[in-house]
C-alpha cells in the first residue's frame, strides 16, 4: 500500500489497483487525452528500485491530477480521496456530534455523519446559525491548533477532498479544533456579509477577536472609539472603523524564519490585502517591516524535507520532524527576480492563502462574483437542524497592549502595484517542476511603477 500525504499529514493508504481504478474512471469520464499517463502494470515482482520508481510516478500522477483545473475539482477524484481517508482511519459511517468553534470561542454543535464532506459540515453549521445560503460561500472551515494563551495557530483550510470529522479525530489531540472564519480577502465583500444579521454578528465576533489577539493594530484613541461603538452596540460602525486599521482582514502566522533580507532572520508573516507582510527581526535586533504583493510573485512552491537521522526523541517519539518551506520568486525591480524563502510548519497554509488571493483577484478581474465561487452540489438537501443557535456578542475590548512596537519600513521598493492586465505566466512550465504554482495574477513592472 502507498501512503498518501496531503498537506504534510497522512491522509490515506491505497493500493496500486485502487489508483488504477481511479485512473480508468477518470479516463472514462474525461477522455484519455485529458488524464495524465499512469505508471504501467508489471508482470513480475518489482525490485526495490522499481518500487521506488513506481512510488515517484504515482506521486507525480496524483499531483498532476490534483493540479488539473477540471480533474482536480471533479467529484470522482475528491470522493476517491474521501472514501480512502475514511477506510484508512477505520471510522464507520454513523451519526456524530461535531463541535465547531466561532472566532469568539463560542461552540456550535452540529449533528452530522462521519462521512460528511467539508461542504456538508459547512452547510450544517450555517443552518444551525441561520446563516442564509447565499452567504455560505463567504465562510470556510479551518483546522486550527489551540495555543496555550487561547489563540489559534492555523494548520489549513479544510478541503473538498476530506471529511472534517475524520480529519480532526484522526489526529488524536484535543488541541486541534475546527473553526469557522470568513474566507475572502477583499474587505469590500464585508458589505454583502453585513446585509444579514447573522453575517454581521459573525464578522463582528471575528473582528473583536482579531483585535484582542493583536492581529489588528490599534492605538489608544482608536481603541477608545472602538470601545464606545461596542457600548452602543453599533456593530456596523465598529467594523467600518476596524476596516481602516492596520492588518484588518489579515491572517497572522506563528513566528518563523526567513532568508530575507539575509539568512536566518526571525520573522512574523501575515497574509492579507493581496500581500504577505513581513515583520523581520534583523541580527542587530532592529525590527523592520515590508510587504510582498501577490501580483509580483512569479511563482511559488512548498517543499518538505525529513531529517535522515531520528535524533533524540522529542515530544512525539518515533516521528521525524518534517521541515516545510514556502519559497516564492519575487519581482524586486524591473529586471530583478529574487527567491525569498520562509521556513515554517505553516508553509502549506501560507501557500493556500496565496492561491486563494490569486483566485479572488482572477474572479474579480473577470467580473465574476465571490457568491458564485461556492458551488452547491446537485444531490439532495442536507439534513436541516431543528434548533437554531445565535452568535453571542463578544465582551468589551481590553486595554491595548502598550508593548507592541511601531514598525519601520523595510524598503521603499516594496510598494503596491496596481493590477493592470493579467499576464498568463508560463512560469509553471519554464521551471520544469510539477510542484511550482505559476501565478496568473503576476505582472511585470513598467518604469512608471518603479
Amino acid at each position: 500500500a502507498y501512503n498518501i500525504h496531503v498537506n504534510g499529514v497522512l491522509h490515506c493508504r491505497v493500493r496500486y489497483s485502487q489508483l488504477l481504478g481511479l485512473h480508468e474512471q477518470l479516463r472514462k469520464e474525461y477522455g484519455a487525452n485529458v488524464v495524465p499517463a499512469f505508471p504501467p502494470k508489471k508482470i513480475f515482482t518489482l525490485t526495490p528500485a522499481e518500487v521506488e520508481q513506481r512510488r515517484e510516478q504515482l506521486e507525480k500522477y496524483m499531483q498532476a491530477v490534483r493540479q488539473d483545473p477540471t480533474l482536480g475539482v471533479s467529484e470522482t477524484f475528491n470522493s476517491f480521496l474521501r472514501k480512502a481517508q475514511q477506510e484508512t482511519q477505520q471510522i464507520p459511517t454513523e451519526e456524530v456530534v461535531l463541535e465547531v468553534l466561532l472566532s469568539n470561542g463560542q461552540k456550535v454543535k452540529v449533528t452530522i455523519l462521519t462521512s460528511d464532506q467539508t461542504e456538508d459540515v459547512l452547510e450544517a453549521v450555517a443552518s444551525k446559525l441561520d446563516l442564509p445560503d447565499d452567504l455560505i460561500g463567504y465562510f470556510s472551515l479551518f483546522l486550527v491548533r489551540e495555543t496555550k494563551d487561547g489563540a489559534f495557530s492555523f494548520v489549513r483550510k479544510l478541503q473538498e477532498f476530506e471529511l472534517p470529522y475524520v480529519s480532526v479525530t484522526s489526529l488524536h489531540n484535543s488541541e486541534f479544533r475546527i473553526i469557522l472564519r470568513k474566507s475572502y480577502w477583499d474587505s469590500s465583500y464585508d458589505d454583502d456579509v453585513m446585509e444579514h444579521r447573522v453575517g454581521l454578528n459573525l464578522l463582528y465576533a471575528q473582528t473583536v477577536s482579531d483585535i484582542e489577539h493583536g492581529w489588528i493594530l490599534v492605538n489608544k484613541e482608536q481603541h477608545r472609539q472602538l470601545k464606545s461603538l461596542q457600548e452602543k452596540v453599533s456593530k456596523k460602525e465598529f467594523i467600518r472603523l476596524a476596516q481602516t486599521l492596520k492588518y484588518y482582514g489579515y491572517l497572522k502566522f506563528d513566528p518563523c524564519v526567513t532568508d530575507f533580507p539575509e539568512k536566518g532572520c526571525h520573522v512574523v508573516v501575515s497574509a492579507g490585502n493581496n500581500e504577505l507582510n513581513f515583520q523581520v527581526r534583523l541580527p542587530n535586533e532592529q525590527i523592520k517591516e515590508g510587504s510582498f504583493k501577490v501580483t509580483r510573485m512569479r511563482c511559488w512552491r512548498v517543499t518538505s524535507s525529513v531529517p535522515m537521522s531520528n535524533g533524540p526523541s522529542g515530544s512525539s517519539p518515533g516521528k521525524s520532524e518534517v521541515k516545510l518551506e514556502l519559497a516564492f520568486e519575487y519581482l524586486m525591480s524591473k529586471d530583478r527576480l529574487q527567491w525569498v524563502t520562509i521556513t515554517s510548519p505553516q508553509a502549506i497554509m501560507l501557500s493556500i492563502c496565496l492561491q486563494s488571493m490569486v483566485d479572488e483577484l482572477m474572479v474579480k478581474k473577470s467580473g465574476g462574483s465571490i457568491r458564485k465561487m461556492f458551488r452547491r452540489r446537485a444531490n439532495g438537501a442536507l439534513r436541516r437542524s431543528d434548533s437554531q443557535q445565535a452568535v453571542k456578542s463578544p465582551p468589551l475590548l481590553d486595554s491595548p497592549d502598550a508593548s507592541r512596537e511601531p514598525m519601520a519600513k523595510l524598503s521603499s521598493k516594496l510598494t503596491s502595484v496596481s493590477l493592470r492586465g493579467i499576464s498568463h505566466s508560463s512560469s509553471a512550465n519554464d521551471v520544469g517542476a510539477n510542484d511550482f504554482h505559476g501565478n496568473y495574477a503576476f505582472e511585470g513592472i513598467g518604469d512608471e511603477d518603479l
